[in-house]
Parts: C-alpha cells; sequence; structure tokens
C-alpha cells in the first residue's frame, strides 16, 4: 500500500467511496453522496489551500482517501484543520485509515499546524474514535442528537491533537490559507 496525493484521476474512486459512507454510514451527515464534480472541487479547494489530501492505493486500486481541510473561515483558526478519513468497505481493519490518518498528521505538522480537531459522527463510531486515540487524539467533548439520519438521532464526538506545541506558545508563520 502507499499513501499519496491525491490526483484528478482518483475522484471516481473517493466519489464511490465517500457515497458509500454517506448512503449507508453516520460518518457524514451527508445523506447522499455527491456527484464526481462536486468531490473533484472539495479535493481541489483542499489542495489549492497547501493542504494534503491523500489517498491510499494497493495494485491501482484506492482503498480510502484523508485530507485536512480548514476547522473553520474565520482568520483566528488558521492555525487549526479539521481531518477526515474515509476507507472503502472492502479496505476496512486493513491498517488504511491508520496510515493515512498518519501522513495527514505529519503533513499538517510540516505547514505548522497546532491544532487538529477530529469531528466525528456517531458516539457509537467506535473505529474512528479509536483511530484517532490510538493517533494521540483525546476527547474534546461531545452534541448529542444534532443529526437525524437512518432513523434515528446521531451525536457528534469531538477530538483534537496538539502539533507543533499547540497552544503553548504563540504559533510560527502565518497559518494556513482560509
Amino acid at each position: 500500500m502507499i499513501i499519496r496525493s491525491a490526483v484528478a484521476t482518483d475522484v471516481s474512486a473517493i466519489t464511490a467511496i465517500y457515497h458509500h459512507h454517506a448512503v449507508h454510514g453516520l460518518g457524514t451527515f451527508e445523506e447522499a453522496g455527491p456527484p464526481e464534480a462536486e468531490m473533484a472541487a472539495r479535493m481541489a479547494a483542499v489542495q489549492d489551500k497547501g493542504l494534503p489530501y491523500l489517498v491510499a492505493e494497493k495494485d491501482g486500486t484506492v482503498l480510502g482517501f484523508a485530507y485536512a481541510g480548514p476547522f473553520r473561515a474565520r482568520s483566528a483558526y488558521r492555525f487549526t484543520v479539521e481531518d477526515s478519513v474515509y476507507i472503502a468497505p472492502d479496505a476496512v481493519g486493513q491498517g488504511v485509515g491508520r496510515a493515512l490518518l498518519s501522513a495527514v498528521i505529519a503533513s499538517c505538522k510540516s505547514l505548522g499546524v497546532r491544532q487538529i480537531a477530529a469531528v466525528i459522527g456517531d458516539s457509537g463510531n467506535a473505529a474512528s474514535i479509536g483511530l484517532h486515540r490510538a493517533l494521540g487524539f483525546t476527547h474534546a467533548g461531545a452534541f448529542t442528537g444534532v443529526g437525524y439520519k437512518h432513523g434515528r438521532w446521531v451525536d457528534v464526538v469531538f477530538m483534537q491533537k496538539a502539533l507543533n506545541g499547540g497552544d503553548d506558545a504563540p504559533p510560527q508563520g502565518q497559518g494556513i490559507a482560509l
């Protein structure tokens, strides 16, 4: 398995993976997968900011994707990003998520990011919560019942990981482009 930057030819696979999670899962609160053109625009928006948008590939097949986007659009958040990780259903449990998120963390660290936020759909999402915990994220709170999907109310769990000294000192540089 290799981890690399996503390119235009990956959009179809990325769209299919995300569509599966939108339709069948609770990790995203979108209920229908967007078309490829929308997914391509989302990928470009992240990459245009110099942030990582990565895929895991094995034998020419995209197994998953992960990226870090701006946490919020206000300028004071320019040192914080939010990660997203989605794995193809047949690749779950094979270390793909760990490899992708580890690479996103390393990239964010090199960019001078100070905090990575994880906004995890469903407090019962043990796989995502466990992955983030294993990579050093700590629980930062939850909103209960803020989404309604698949006939039930769904929580959002917040986790975060400090990088580059976190909030112990003033940041270096200008932060990420918003």
